[in-house]
């Protein structure tokens, strides 16, 4: 999805406006706003679901549409409206709309990782430790677990993953004899060495991505984002941060990445005719790939993402959503029970059999899925790298409460980089500055 930077910035606002306001629940019958504080048991939910009733659900991700239906099938009295509001940032305007003017909300809302400290500041999504979420830990993987807090609350379940590994071209590496990189000094070395022989072709593109940028980050260590409530600090001069700029820097300076923006036709054309050889993305790729440059079948692998350190066993995550409990949701003890039977019950097994990268830990741990062959991928069994990625990522990262905002304004920022004499670290020190006023103007004590 194209978003253009005045929506983004628009969308930025809005959702920051009402940070610290406290969102008003709804009053209803029993499924209503009050349960958020008053709590529902096991036997709750279920009555819930014995009695019936009807639930509106935001999202965009393709396999709720198997889920709905055997979810209903299960529950025969339960009517779900699945609903696309909107892809992400179109969605959480329709969102945060919604709230503010008290009608039309959902009982259920996607809401990806990143996004979710927005809503869950703002008291706009519900704290499910009402419901019983703290009985999942355990359940999920550490990193979407992890992205669902805040404070000790949790506001969403998690839906999917995106522990991050290394696509790349074998027909590529083995025509040019490179050897696949285990460490981003290789990983550089893999670049020289391509461009040198094909100066059509690149290890990988880049044009300045946040969500890719704080991933690496975040594997190499940094956290450059603290969040305490309303006190924040944003410093991007930390060392995780630094390792990831030093190296990077080499490939944008050398004019070792394509000038290529993904997701683009280009992008699409690059990654089937091998001038784009890698990808460092997480494990939701696999579908796109196959469905998206069906030139590279058979010709692409999948390896662990490089290490910073030789020998490392560090991984991060890039994207994935939640689903969460509107805090003015009409059935909350409906939409809870939904969102646990999509997300952790017999529609996460659903959702994985329609291609959908699982966050649940009985999923990734399952032989079916982890000895699982792929054509595309000359039979490899991928899910293997992929599930082993998701039990090393890297713990106590955290976004801005902002974070939405932020990206906005990323290209303004660090993008500058990659047009210009700007370097990575000085383009990051001028996003933390533009973070770091935003969030001073939004109310919060941000250092």
């Amino acid at each position: 999805m194209t978003i253009t930077r005045r929506h983004a910035l628009l969308l930025g606002a809005a959702l920051s406006v009402s940070l610290l306001a406290t969102a008003c629940g709804s009053s209803g019958d029993g499924g209503s706003g009050a349960a958020a504080t008053q709590g529902a048991s096991t036997d709750d939910l279920q009555a819930a679901l014995d009695a019936g009733g009807s639930i509106t659900v935001w999202a965009w991700e393709p396999t709720l549409k198997k889920v709905v239906a055997d979810f209903q099938t299960k529950y025969p009295k339960v009517k779900v409206n699945l609903v696309n509001a909107g892809t992400g940032n179109d969605q959480y305007t329709a969102l945060q709309n919604a709230v503010k003017a008290g009608s039309g909300v959902p009982d259920v809302a996607q809401i990806e990782y990143y996004a979710l400290p927005q809503f869950a500041l703002g008291k706009a999504v519900a704290d499910l430790t009402a419901f019983g979420a703290d009985k999942l830990d355990g359940t999920f993987t550490p990193g979407p677990w992890g992205a669902v807090h805040s404070g000790s609350g949790i506001y969403g379940l998690p839906m999917d993953s995106g522990p991050m590994a290394l696509f790349y071209n074998k027909d590529v590496f083995d025509k040019h004899k490179i050897e696949v990189p285990a460490t981003w000094d290789e990983y550089i070395a893999a670049a020289k060495k391509l461009h040198d022989a094909d100066p059509k072709a690149y290890i990988t593109n880049d044009t300045g991505d946040a969500g890719f940028t704080t991933s690496m980050i975040w594997q190499a260590g940094g956290k450059p984002y603290q969040v305490d409530g309303t006190k924040v600090s944003v410093n991007f001069a930390d060392t995780g941060t630094q390792k990831f700029t030093s190296a990077w820097q080499q490939l944008v300076s050398g004019k070792l990445v394509a000038p290529v923006s993904s997701w683009s036709d280009a992008w699409y054309k690059g990654l089937g005719d091998g001038s784009i050889a890698t990808l460092v993305i997480g494990a939701w790729m696999p579908a796109n790939l196959e469905t998206g440059v069906k030139a590279g079948a058979g010709k692409w692998r999948v390896a662990p993402m490089p290490q910073w350190e030789s020998g490392g066993k560090a991984t991060s995550e890039n994207g994935g959503s939640s689903l969460a409990v509107p805090e003015a949701a009409a059935g909350k003890k409906l939409a809870y029970a939904f969102a646990k039977y999509a997300s952790v019950d017999e529609g996460a097994q659903a959702r994985v059999d329609g291609g959908a990268f699982p966050a649940t830990k009985a999923q990734l741990e399952s032989p079916a899925f982890r000895d699982k062959k792929f054509a595309y991928f000359g039979d490899q069994q991928i899910n293997q790298v992929l599930a082993e990625s998701a039990s090393q990522v890297v713990p106590g990262w955290s976004y801005l409460p902002y974070q939405v905002y932020a990206n906005s304004v990323f290209n303004d920022t660090v993008g500058k980089a990659y047009i210009s004499g700007t370097t990575l670290q000085d383009g990051l020190k001028a996003w933390q500055d533009a973070s770091v006023k935003y969030g001073q103007e939004q109310g919060f004590t941000v250092r």
